[in-house]
């Protein structure tokens, strides 16, 4: 008996050690990135943003590339830009934990997250102690879904405005669009189209044969001006009715 309870042990350690870790549910501090954060923090403490862009360096460039729309379409109406360049899920549920948001009561979210979990695959991470990151479409989805979880608890009167993970590579063969493309197939459906809501603007950067040009991306990964563009008219309207109190 005691040695078929030891080999029971072994095996369920074995096989507790061979399931890796799912990092993208993990919360994380982004090295380098608390300047940054702590801004969002102050933001947050003033209790004023009704509209609140949050994501990763595609949604930081609305302060690079996309600052020229920004400043004629969003800064009008006080949103606030809550991008983190490098950021994955589980960096904006460390944020989510120490301050962003604490204070607000945005009547929007603008959300897109996870293609950092994608692309990242492969690198050591200092948050990680140099561990080499792994992440895959279902990872990181269940880290978009603790994200969601977290903001309606935060910002229970916003609606969340949860954008697919928008395409990267030049063709549809590219493997990290392809995990993108999975990834964004699972969170629409957290989608209740109560409190959150999904939009796929992708297809409207994207050639007629799928492929991304260099105009639209100039590294196929973040958008250039003419992509914010698109990203602002294909979501301004439903932005501002709920701002205005539409349904």
């Amino acid at each position: 008996m005691k040695r078929l309870t030891l080999s029971l042990c072994l095996l369920s350690t074995a096989l507790f050690a061979e399931t890796p870790q799912n990092y993208a549910i993990q919360p994380v501090p982004h090295p380098g990135k608390e300047a940054l954060h702590e801004s969002f923090n102050v933001i947050s403490k003033k209790g004023e943003a009704k509209l609140v862009f949050l994501g990763d360096s595609i949604t930081q460039g609305w302060s690079g590339k996309g600052k020229a729309v920004w400043e004629k379409s969003w800064a009008p109406l006080g949103a606030a830009n809550f991008g983190i360049g490098g950021d994955r899920t589980e960096h904006v549920l460390w944020r989510l934990d120490h301050g962003n948001f604490d204070g607000l009561d945005p009547k929007v979210i603008v959300l897109m997250i996870g293609t950092n979990n994608t692309g990242h695959q492969g690198r050591p991470q200092k948050e990680l102690n140099d561990a080499v990151y792994h992440c895959t479409a279902q990872e990181t989805a269940l880290g978009v879904k603790l994200i969601l979880e977290k903001l309606k608890t935060k910002c229970p009167h916003a609606k969340i405005l949860m954008l697919a993970i928008f395409p990267r590579g030049a063709t549809p063969e590219d493997k990290y669009r392809q995990q993108n493309e999975a990834t964004n197939a699972i969170i629409r459906t957290y989608a209740d189209n109560q409190t959150v809501f999904f939009s796929d603007i992708g297809p409207k950067m994207l050639e007629a044969d799928g492929t991304l040009t260099k105009e639209m991306m100039p590294d196929l990964l973040h958008p250039g001006e003419k992509g914010y563009q698109i990203w602002t008219d294909a979501i301004r309207d439903t932005v501002v009715g709920w701002l205005n109190g539409k349904q």
